[in-house]
């Protein structure tokens, strides 16, 4: 019965709005009824109040008997209107309950067409293959690595050995370089105060000619 229900979805929703509109529409012709009916009884009201006024007494009876039907034309119409509410309410429930499914039902099947799309043998079978091509990698990398002609023929012990000697040999000679180099002569010193003064091209000439006339 619910897959049935199902199935009918797309003509029972058109039904569902139709349903509610008649609704609406029902519940405004009530309302304006309602309206009506409570001036009507306010004007009776007014009446037997004036009819009070000039003491006559059975005319103001008979204004306030139609208030009194009036008044229960009124609550009858209230009646009408909250079972109307209350289907409004159930409608809209049925309806967001049948828009839930459908969309659940979409989403159902949207998962069950990816499911299908991606076998698990598939992803496995994915997963080998980049397993194998990631070794492969490994194994080029390794084989760039190793060293080829002239440079394979070298002994690594050989060349430590070496090494070694030439690490000796420079701490010997750094040992040795205080007992053999001469102190280097340290800054010259200008008293303070006094910065050397730099003779001019000008003043050169002067002092030539001044020992040229001393002669």
């Amino acid at each position: 019965m619910f897959t049935r229900i199902l199935r009918k979805q797309p003509k029972q929703e058109t039904s569902t709005l139709t349903s509610l509109d008649k609704l609406n529409e029902t519940l405004e012709m009530l309302e304006k009824k309602e309206n009506v009916l409570q001036k009507k009884a306010y004007a009776e009201v007014e009446k037997a109040k004036a009819y009070t006024k000039s003491k006559n007494k059975k005319a103001a009876i008979q204004c306030l008997k139609k208030k009194k039907l009036y008044e229960e034309q009124i609550a009858q119409l209230g009646n009408f209107q909250l079972r109307i509410h209350d289907q409004m309410i159930m409608l809209e429930g049925a309806k967001a309950t049948t828009e839930t499914v459908d969309a659940l039902r979409s989403g159902a099947s949207a998962m069950k067409a990816m499911n299908k799309s991606t076998n698990i043998d598939d992803l496995d079978k994915t997963m080998d293959e980049i397993n194998e091509q990631t070794e492969n990698m490994k194994q080029i990398q390794e084989a760039l690595a190793t060293p080829i002609g002239a440079a394979a023929d070298f002994d690594e012990d050989e060349l430590e050995a070496e090494l070694e000697e030439l690490e000796e040999a420079e701490l010997e000679e750094q040992l040795l370089q205080p007992a053999t180099t001469a102190p280097s002569a340290g800054p010259v010193k200008v008293p303070a105060g006094r910065v050397p003064r730099i003779r001019t091209e000008e003043e050169d000439e002067l002092a030539a000619l001044q020992a040229e006339m001393a002669l």
